[in-house]
């Protein structure tokens, strides 16, 4: 089943849906993806996951507090690609403390999730060189 653009144009499923988030913000099975998690994962906490650990990944910090209205702990950058499959990506653990208890969340976030964002990694600062 394929899209419809322009006439003549053929769109595969995978533009389809990059089109239509160009608008709004992506499902967040496209962002992350969950190695393990003991805790009931809704949308709101899994995209709160999503952003502790993209800004995670952006600054190169090696953890974060994350708090909101139905949880609050920790996020760790691992430091570690990690496969799930065809799915690679950085990967992140999460010590959390929700309305139903604590739990741990393991998850990555996903290559294509980055780089539908947008969001790269920047380059690392070079040293400048001195020649004496």
């Amino acid at each position: 089943m394929h899209g419809r653009g322009a006439p003549g144009q053929r769109l595969y499923p995978n533009e389809v849906i990059i089109r239509s988030m160009a608008s709004e913000s992506p499902p967040y099975w496209i962002l992350i993806s969950i190695l393990f998690s003991d805790v009931p994962l809704t949308p709101a906490l899994a995209m709160t996951l999503h952003q502790a650990a993209l800004d995670l990944y952006r600054s190169g910090d090696g953890a974060r507090e994350v708090s909101g209205d139905v949880v609050s702990g920790r996020v760790r950058n691992l430091g570690k690609s990690m496969a799930l499959g065809a799915i690679t990506g950085p990967a992140f653990e999460a010590d959390l403390e929700t309305a139903r208890g604590k739990g741990r969340v393991s998850f990555l976030l996903t290559r294509q999730g980055i780089e539908l964002l947008g969001r790269e990694r920047p380059e690392p600062r070079k040293r400048r060189e001195y020649l004496n």
